[in-house]
């Protein structure tokens, strides 16, 4: 049982600023973006700094907790906890940069950072530095970033030729400024995250802002303030992000459903809807599902978690069953929110109501690629001894 004596100080936060959030949702979803007052709000009450090292001014918390708060802001807005998430993660990629990087970055600990990696951008090798150019999609929250992180394919220091198609990644760290926002976010739901795409003309990024991604084996150790376990974890709680978005959305549109049910009676019946056996049967179900993915992604996330702490890198068993997980999670969620729309019956498609939106904006996050369906088979190849396809298993 969770009591006002025990509940997380950061979902007490939460709660304080719920307000806010709730009262700019309508207009990032038209506006395509999220508020000022909303990312204002974050800032203020340190969410933005969750996963950023003590060290640098952030509160370097576990992944459970971030996990929680994530879906605890998804709840109140699913655009809201998706930047979030997306920002917050955004702060574990600096442990792949020199560590002159992290005091640039992270400021004051409340630098609000996008992230968007497909295609990697073309990154010319020059005198202390790179010549960047891209054009990526989905960079949720870059109205308000401080901070872009991307890919690019770079020759490596001191070859002659540039970017090659085969060239391994690397990760670059590019302040604001540089980057132009395309303003094309027109999508089914989400629409206010803002993910339009984010195009870098020819910026230069010094050597201490680009890395090749290296995989645990290539990092003997990690920079200056990442000394913590949650850095062990490497991109491992990123991904679990994605998918506490989709259960505060599942949350929220069931949270609705039960108040609803309260005082609804279905068109041409005498019944209220909570005394009706199928809005009993698929309420119920959606609340088994909802539970049973939530509990199995924070039990990944506590084995992570748990590796860390013992001073491991996570390792390939902890990646298989956090991969698994993350994508079980959304699609039940999704599989929630589908339940939910088929009880709630016409009140689910008016837009004075938000079931329609949950609708929408459950079955988008199934398409993202870190959790989408087809990490499936990306883990069964693995399953069966076979090489996997999902390139991101190997840090």
């Amino acid at each position: 049982m969770v009591t006002a004596a025990t509940r997380d100080p950061l979902l007490e936060t939460v709660d304080r600023i719920e307000p806010v959030l709730r009262q700019h949702a309508a207009d990032a979803e038209s506006r395509r973006r999220l508020s000022v007052e909303a990312v204002r709000a974050m800032r203020e009450a340190g969410l933005y700094g969750m996963w950023t090292p003590r060290a640098y001014g952030g509160l370097e918390v576990d992944p459970m907790r971030g996990n929680r708060v994530f879906e605890e802001v998804a709840r109140i807005d699913s655009a809201t906890g998706w930047n979030l998430a997306l920002s917050v993660s955004g702060a574990l990629f600096p442990a792949f940069l020199d560590e002159r990087a992290a005091p640039e970055i992270y400021g004051d600990g409340s630098a609000v950072l996008a992230v968007a990696f497909f295609p990697p951008g073309e990154a010319v090798p020059e005198q202390e530095g790179f010549r960047l150019k891209s054009h990526t999609p989905f960079g949720s929250g870059s109205h308000h970033c401080d901070w872009f992180f991307g890919l690019a394919q770079v020759a490596e220091p001191g070859a002659m030729q540039g970017p090659g198609r085969d060239a391994a990644p690397w990760l670059v760290a590019v302040p604001s400024r540089d980057i132009e926002i395309v303003e094309n976010w027109s999508t089914l739901g989400m629409r206010g995250t803002g993910s339009h795409d984010v195009v870098i003309r020819n910026a230069f990024v010094p050597r201490h802002r680009a890395a090749p991604m290296r995989t645990p084996e290539q990092r003997e150790r990690l920079p200056k303030g990442f000394e913590g376990p949650l850095y062990r974890c490497t991109v491992w709680p990123a991904t679990a992000a994605l998918s506490s978005v989709a259960l505060g959305i599942a949350r929220a549109a069931l949270d609705e459903l039960l108040a609803l049910a309260a005082r609804k009676t279905p068109s041409y019946t005498s019944s209220p809807l909570r005394e009706r056996p199928m809005a009993q049967h698929q309420t119920a179900r959606a609340e088994a599902k909802l539970g049973a993915a939530r509990a199995y992604l924070h039990e990944a996330l506590r084995e992570i978690w748990e590796c860390a702490l013992e001073g491991s890198f996570v390792t390939m068993p902890h990646k298989k069953k956090l991969q698994l997980a993350a994508t079980h999670a959304q699609e039940a969620a999704a599989e929630a929110v589908d339940l939910v729309h088929a009880t709630v019956g016409t009140s689910g498609i008016r837009e004075g109501q938000r079931f329609e939106r949950h609708f929408r904006d459950a079955h988008v996050v199934t398409q993202h690629a870190y959790i989408s369906s087809s990490r499936y088979e990306s883990v069964g190849r693995l399953l069966f001894g076979l090489e996997s396809d999902w390139g991101f298993l190997a840090y």
